[in-house]
C-alpha cells in the first residue's frame, strides 16, 4: 500500500506552529515510506475565510521546504483539491445515508435548538433527536412547504465505538455521549466532519494525522466510514504544543501555546531571524524524538530518520531559547558562501566591503544566533556617539580611565605609523604591553572601547580596527583621548 497523507488547512489566517508541525509530520510520514503528500484547502467555513490566507499557506509550505505532490496549484488524480470546488460531491452521499435509514432530515428551527440549550443545566446539552423518527407524511409535508432542514446522522444509542491510534493506542468511546451530528447544513454546505471524511475517502488518504484534541471526535468519523462500508484510515494523533509563561507570583506556568507566549506564526519567526530549516528542525522535535540523542537535522535527514514510533503522547513545550540554539547550530554549519549570502543585506547596510567578508565570517558565524542580530552587532561601524567614559574601567582587565588615557596616548602614534593589517595591529599592542609589563587586556581593552564606543563587539581590538579602517580608527581614538584629558 502506498501511504497517502494530506495537509488540509483552512484559509483563516497565518500558519501557526501547531499547523506547521501537523503538516511536517504528515510530510515526513509519507516521504519516509516513499508515499504521497497531498495539500487540500478546506474553505467551506466561509465566515472564517480570510482573503489572501491561501497564498500564506502556499508560501509557508514553499519556504519551509514541504513540497506537496498533489494540490490545488499543481493538480493531481483526485482533484479538485479545494472543498468549495467539490460542493456538488457531498450532498448525494448524505442523501444516500438518508435513503438507507442511516441519516435523517431535521427541520428543527434555530430557536428550538437554542431553547434546548437554555433549558439544560449545563447549557451544552446535545440535540434531543426530535426529528429522528418523524412519520413519512410529516417529512413530505415539510419538504413540500419548503421548510429548511439539515441532514443528521443516526448515531447508535448504546454500545461503544473503538479504534486504534498509532500514538495513543486503543481508544473506546461510549456511543450514548455522541450527538446526532449534522452532515449537511441548512445552506447546503457540508459540515467540517462530513466533508473531511468524504474527501479523505475519495482521495484515498491512508493515514490521518492531527492533534490529540480530535481523539474524542474520531468516533464520529469512524461511524461515518462504517455507515458507508468504507475502510477507516490509520490514525496518528499528535500531542499538544504548550508554551511557558510567568504568572503574577513569578511562577512558571505551562499552558497551550498561544500568542501571549510570543510569535507562534511561521513567517513571524522567519522575520525575527530564524532560518526556515532551523524552525522545521525544532518543530520536528516537538513531540518526536529520534532513537539517539541527536537534535540537529536537515529536512532530508528528518525524512530518513522519522518513525511514527518516536512520537510521544506527552505534551511538548515550545522553548524559544532552544529554538535559538537550534538556529545557531544551523548557522554554524553553513558554508561561508551561504553565511555571506544571508549576511550581505546587513553588510551592505553598514557599508562593509567584500574585503572584510572573511574576517566577518570568522568572528560572526560562531557567535550569531539569528541574522537579525547583525545590525546591532555592527552598529558601531556607522554610529559613534559620546559614550560613558566609565566603559574604560574594567575590573577583570584592571583597566581604569587613567591607565586607558596613558595607553591611548602611547598607542596613537604607534598606530599612525602601522601597516594596517590584523596581525600587525595585534603585534603592536602585544609588544607595547610586554614593554610596559602590562597584561595584553590592559592595552587592548581601552583601544577597543575608544575605537568602537561600545562594551560588546564582534571580535577584539584588532578586528574592530580592521573593520573601521585606519582613518576612522585614529579619529575615534584621538577623540577619546581628548575626552579623557578634559
Amino acid at each position: 500500500m502506498t501511504i497517502r497523507t494530506r495537509f488540509a488547512p483552512s484559509p483563516t489566517g497565518f500558519m501557526h506552529v501547531g499547523n506547521l508541525r501537523t503538516a511536517l509530520y504528515e510530510y515526513l510520514i509519507a516521504k519516509h515510506e516513499g508515499g504521497t503528500f497531498v495539500l487540500r484547502i478546506e474553505d467551506t467555513d466561509q465566515e472564517r475565510y480570510v482573503e489572501g490566507a491561501t497564498d500564506v499557506i502556499y508560501n509557508t509550505l514553499k519556504t519551509a521546504g514541504l513540497v506537496h505532490d498533489e494540490g490545488p496549484d499543481i493538480g493531481g488524480s483526485f482533484g479538485p483539491y479545494v472543498q468549495s470546488e467539490r460542493l456538488g460531491l457531498y450532498k448525494p452521499y448524505a442523501e444516500q445515508l438518508v435513503e438507507e435509514g442511516k441519516a435523517y432530515r431535521c427541520f428543527c428551527t434555530k430557536e428550538r435548538l437554542e431553547s434546548l440549550r437554555a433549558e439544560s443545566e449545563d447549557g451544552v446539552t446535545g440535540y434531543d433527536r426530535h426529528c429522528r423518527d418523524l412519520p413519512e407524511d410529516e417529512i413530505k409535508a415539510n419538504l413540500d412547504a419548503g421548510i429548511p432542514y439539515v441532514i443528521r446522522q443516526k448515531m447508535p444509542l448504546d454500545g461503544v465505538t473503538e479504534y486504534d491510534d498509532l500514538v495513543y493506542g486503543h481508544i473506546s468511546f461510549p456511543n450514548k455521549d455522541l450527538d446526532d451530528q449534522i452532515l449537511i447544513k441548512a445552506d447546503g454546505f457540508p459540515t467540517y466532519n462530513f466533508a473531511n471524511v468524504i474527501d479523505d475517502h475519495t482521495m484515498n488518504i491512508t493515514h490521518v494525522v492531527r492533534g490529540s484534541e480530535y481523539l474524542s471526535s474520531t468516533p464520529k468519523y469512524n461511524l461515518l466510514y462504517e455507515a458507508f462500508g468504507w475502510d477507516t484510515p490509520t490514525y496518528i494523533h499528535l500531542p499538544l504544543i504548550m508554551g511557558k509563561s510567568v504568572d503574577e507570583d513569578g511562577k512558571e506556568v505551562i499552558s497551550k501555546l498561544s500568542k501571549r507566549h510570543g510569535s507562534t506564526g511561521f513567517m513571524d519567526l522567519v522575520e525575527e531571524g530564524f532560518l526556515p530549516e532551523a524552525i522545521i528542525n525544532y518543530i520536528a522535535l516537538l513531540g518526536w524524538a529520534p532513537k539517539d540523542d541527536r537534535e540537529i537535522f536537515s529536512l532530508e535527514e528528518l525524512i530518513e530518520r522519522f518513525e511514527i514510533s518516536g512520537i510521544s503522547k506527552s505534551p511538548a513545550v515550545f522553548d524559544y531559547d532552544k529554538l535559538e540554539w537550534v538556529n545557531a547550530e544551523h548557522i554554524k554549519a553553513m558554508t561561508q558562501e551561504d553565511f555571506i549570502k544571508n549576511c550581505k543585506p546587513y553588510f551592505d547596510q553598514a557599508g562593509i566591503g567584500q574585503e572584510h567578508y572573511d574576517l566577518l565570517t570568522e568572528i560572526l558565524q560562531p557567535r550569531v544566533t539569528r541574522f537579525t542580530q547583525i545590525p546591532e552587532k555592527l552598529q558601531f561601524l556607522t554610529q559613534y556617539e559620546q559614550f560613558d567614559l566609565a566603559l574604560f574601567e574594567h575590573k577583570k582587565s584592571k583597566s581604569t580611565q587613567e591607565s586607558s588615557k596613558a595607553v591611548l596616548n602611547d598607542m596613537l602614534p604607534a598606530l599612525e605609523a602601522a601597516d594596517w593589517n590584523r596581525e600587525g595591529l595585534t603585534e603592536i599592542m602585544k609588544s607595547y604591553a610586554e614593554a610596559k609589563e602590562l597584561k595584553n587586556s590592559v592595552v587592548m581593552w581601552p583601544v577597543r572601547i575608544a575605537a568602537a564606543g561600545v562594551a560588546v563587539t564582534p571580535g577584539g581590538a584588532a578586528e574592530v580596527m580592521m573593520l573601521l579602517g585606519k582613518e576612522e580608527t585614529l579619529r575615534r581614538i584621538g577623540e577619546s583621548i581628548a575626552r579623557l584629558n578634559a
